[in-house]
């Protein structure tokens, strides 16, 4: 929830701009995801540039829900990604993994494309629950998917301890939930479709940290929170992941 009038969402757009530059990122793809009321104008400004998604969404395609926003209005604004179940909507508004499953299967009917969270609780943490707490919220956040469908789902590995925090798992505990996570994939979507899944680490990323929470692990990329405000720093993240 930044970016909070027109002035300031044109200032990110002109130094994000003059950040990309013609830099090229290969495999590495950039995806922005602001609030609903600057989607349409990154849509406009950095369309051809990198993809754009929306930071949540409502399971219903039309109705009378008074201040949600339909996957529908999300895809005819040009977006391709929608972030499901990140850690502070789990935290805040109490979304379960029933909620999420039913986001999940309608994004994907609308032709979206799914960036699910998953991850453990402080308490959690302590109580050495982080693999089993992950196992639950897949199982049940992917209930009912078709296997073909499970390639157009990207999974975060986002432990809700490390968010905003600057705290972060060890390159071990990051690379025991990709192997958890993976091993699920195959376990529920066959092999097949599962290792097209792109895996990623979400919780204070930065450009210090990202070769050890992304690259060492072994991770298909990150989420980026705060460090995404500064579009030096996110295009810096973004060319050593490519680099690495």
């Amino acid at each position: 929830m930044n970016l909070l009038s027109p002035v300031e969402r044109e200032r990110y757009l002109e130094n994000f701009k003059k950040e990309l530059g013609t830099k090229k990122f290969g495999r590495t793809e950039l995806i922005l995801c602001p609030s609903y009321v600057h989607l349409e104008n990154f849509k406009k400004e950095l369309g051809k540039k990198v993809n754009i998604g929306a930071q949540n969404m409502f399971w219903k395609k039309e109705g009378a829900f008074t201040g949600e926003i339909s996957p529908v209005m999300i895809k005819n604004l040009g977006c391709d990604y929608v972030i499901i179940g990140h850690s502070e909507r789990r935290k805040y508004f109490c979304e379960t993994d029933e909620e999420i499953n039913c986001k999940i299967i309608e994004a994907l009917k609308i032709g979206l494309k799914p960036i699910v969270c998953v991850g453990e609780s402080s308490v959690e943490k302590d109580m050495n629950e982080t693999l089993n707490v992950i196992t639950r919220q897949l199982n049940e956040s992917l209930a009912n998917i078709g296997r073909t469908k499970i390639e157009n789902i990207t999974i975060v590995y986002e432990p809700v301890w490390a968010v905003g925090t600057d705290d972060i798992p060890t390159i071990h505990e990051i690379m025991e939930a990709r192997l958890l996570i993976r091993k699920i994939l195959v376990a529920n979507f066959d092999k097949k479709y599962a290792q097209n899944v792109k895996i990623l680490y979400g919780g204070s990323v930065n450009s210090k940290t990202v070769k050890e929470v992304c690259i060492e692990p072994g991770m298909d990329g990150v989420l980026i929170g705060r460090e995404s405000l500064i579009p030096y720093e996110l295009i810096k993240i973004a060319q050593i992941i490519n680099e690495g």
